[in-house]
């Protein structure tokens, strides 16, 4: 293959960086890879698998310790500025100025990247076009979604026309919609432009549309090749085994996945539970782990190779990944079905003109998980930050762990716990220094307050004396939720405690959230992954404040009606139907007017 045919060549390519015990860590440990040009490649890899490090060094940012990195024809380490002329690249946290309004953004970085004025108007008016945001010029961007500000971020990223376009982990916080939105740009741009694109992604829907995969962990190279050719590695080990009645899928998925040996993997998928066998695993031992469960098999999916290779390459190192923090003998279902734990009764919350929130009502019982969904900017955060007792409702009722939050806000919180969806302890304090102190923020003292610190941090194998605010985003969230169950609480509530990590991590921390409800505890979730909403005993979708369905996993993809497929499909079909409701009883206003 010629240089021409080439956008990415790399050699023996290394960079280290100092560790938290002073010695050294390698981000990229001697990779060599070639992208082709004109295509979609995808880097796959979990938390601290060397993507990032990897993209920041084809945009310039970091010089290789060893190797070499040619991008575009270029050495980058030489010429990094030749570079820079030549690509552009969204980084994770892109930053928009969120005082300016969306033309002052884009007017702002066609300024920094010295986008003539001839080709502005041009190019703005594709860009507009393509994201959907012409009618909101004049908004300040700190005033848009988590999806439209996505779209923003890409549209500033392209105000000039590159040759090459770096995207890291762009859809990372966005719902479904927006995630489905920014990739018909992306695609467009490669279909009419010829661009050629490198994206790391957490999605393995997303890896699954690119002509290249490379599947990195711990700054190595496991594996290349075409999203069909990689899935072959999983080639007659794949199954679907059905959820006897009455069951979670999620207890099923628990009782495989804690057997190695045999499973390589297993997820809740459509209320059944799609798992990975072991090579030579025993059958009458996979008949064990079973049960009552009836098994076939199904084709193989990207995700399953993603999954078989990172489980080799953590056993060859020797080291189990990101254990659950969970014991093995997993406790018998404790619930109270007589009394829920939380009661919401027409609850409106409403900013000046605004409702966030519109009458909206729902139980939930003791040891349920609970799923509330939507899309960026529906009023999920505003339902899930009131019943918290961090925002105060408008109007109606709501009662959490048997106490009004009108009158009892303060004492509700010492029943609670939470884990938000951006890290929020000390990233200068060491894991068992921010344990502490948070420990004590909830009242513990003394041997109670060693006692629970040490208990937590060895079931969440967490290092104690490691610094927080350079740990891997898996184990900050396992820290996170370590900190939030100190005080035993009897409802934790997590928003979106996944965005960011990867499906080895997000096994993990289902398996603790899995055997936490089991042993009584009531768990109240936001996520973006729609996968995730599987695991719930229920869930409500909501947009622009309103409550389109609730239900089991189950029942909601029946509302959904063909479309609802899988639960991917079924929130789009949802959202959308709703959204279509919504203009129509507009139009119809209108008309009455």
């Amino acid at each position: 293959m010629s240089d021409q045919d080439l956008t990415v060549s790399v050699e023996n390519l290394r960079k280290t960086f100092k560790g938290p015990d002073g010695g050294e860590v390698a981000a990229i440990d001697g990779i060599s890879m070639s992208v082709r040009a004109g295509e979609l490649t995808a880097l796959v890899g979990p938390d601290g698998a060397g993507k990032t490090t990897l993209m920041r060094m084809m945009a310039g940012l970091l010089k290789p310790d060893a190797g070499s990195l040619s991008v575009l024809g270029i050495d980058v380490a030489a010429d990094p500025q030749s570079v820079q002329d030549r690509i552009s690249y969204m980084p994770q946290r892109f930053g928009l100025y969120e005082d300016l309004s969306v033309q002052e953004n884009l007017d702002l970085y066609a300024d920094l990247h010295g986008v003539p004025e001839g080709e502005r108007k041009q190019r703005f008016t594709r860009m507009l076009e393509m994201t959907d945001m012409a009618r909101f010029t004049e908004r300040p961007a700190g005033k848009l979604s988590g999806g439209m500000k996505q779209k923003l971020g890409l549209a500033c990223t392209l105000v000039r026309s590159p040759d090459l376009l770096l995207l890291d982990e762009p859809s990372v916080g966005v719902d479904p919609l927006s995630r489905r939105d920014l990739w018909t740009i992306v695609q467009q741009l490669i279909d009419d432009e010829k661009l050629s694109v490198i994206v790391s992604t957490a999605y393995m829907d997303e890896a699954e549309r690119c002509a290249q995969v490379f599947v990195m962990n711990k700054g190595k190279l496991l594996a290349e090749g075409a999203p069909d050719e990689l899935k072959k590695r999983a080639r007659g080990l794949t199954f679907t085994a059905t959820t006897p009645d009455g069951m979670p899928a999620r207890e099923l998925q628990a009782r495989l996945i804690d057997a190695p040996d045999f499973i390589v993997d297993a997820v809740p998928k459509g209320g059944n539970v799609s798992f990975i066998r072991q090579q030579d695993a025993d059958e009458a031992r996979i008949g064990e782990l079973l049960r009552d469960a009836e098994s076939e098999p199904r084709d193989e999916e990207l995700e399953d190779a993603f999954m078989m290779m990172l489980r080799q390459h953590e056993a060859q190192d020797g080291e189990a990944a990101a254990k659950p923090a969970t014991d093995k003998a997993a406790p018998e279902p404790r619930r109270n079905e007589d009394k829920p734990v939380i009661v919401v009764r027409d609850l409106v919350r409403k900013f000046g003109d605004f409702t966030a929130v519109a009458s909206t009502s729902f139980d939930v019982a003791q040891g349920e998980i609970f799923g509330l969904l939507g899309p960026n900017g529906a009023g999920k955060t505003t339902t899930f930050r009131m019943l918290c007792g961090l925002l105060p409702a408008t109007s109606g009722h709501l009662e959490v762990a048997g106490l009004n939050l009108r009158n009892a806000r303060a004492e509700a919180r010492g029943r609670i716990g939470y884990v938000s969806q951006k890290f929020a302890l000390y990233g200068n304090l060491s894991v068992r220094e921010n344990m502490e102190f948070f420990g004590g923020a909830y009242g513990l003292r003394g041997k109670a307050l060693r006692k629970r610190v040490s208990a937590s941090i060895e079931q969440f194998n967490l290092d104690p004396a490691a610094q927080s605010g350079i740990l891997p985003a898996g184990y900050k969230q396992r820290l996170a939720m370590a900190t939030g169950l100190l005080h035993e609480p009897d409802i934790l509530f997590l928003d979106e405690p996944t965005s960011g990590i990867d499906p080895l991590a997000r096994r993990a921390f289902w398996r603790t959230i899995t055997s936490l409800a089991m042993s009584g505890v009531t768990i109240i979730i936001t996520t973006h992954f729609m996968e995730e909403a599987e695991y719930c005993d229920r869930i409500a979708i909501q947009d622009a404040g309103e409550m389109l369905a609730l239900g089991t996993p189950r029942e909601v993809r029946k509302q959904a009606g063909d479309a609802g497929t899988d639960m991917n499909s079924a929130f789009i079909a949802i959202v959308e139907q709703g959204r279509a409701a919504r203009d129509n009883k507009a139009k119809d206003k209108e008309r009455a007017a």
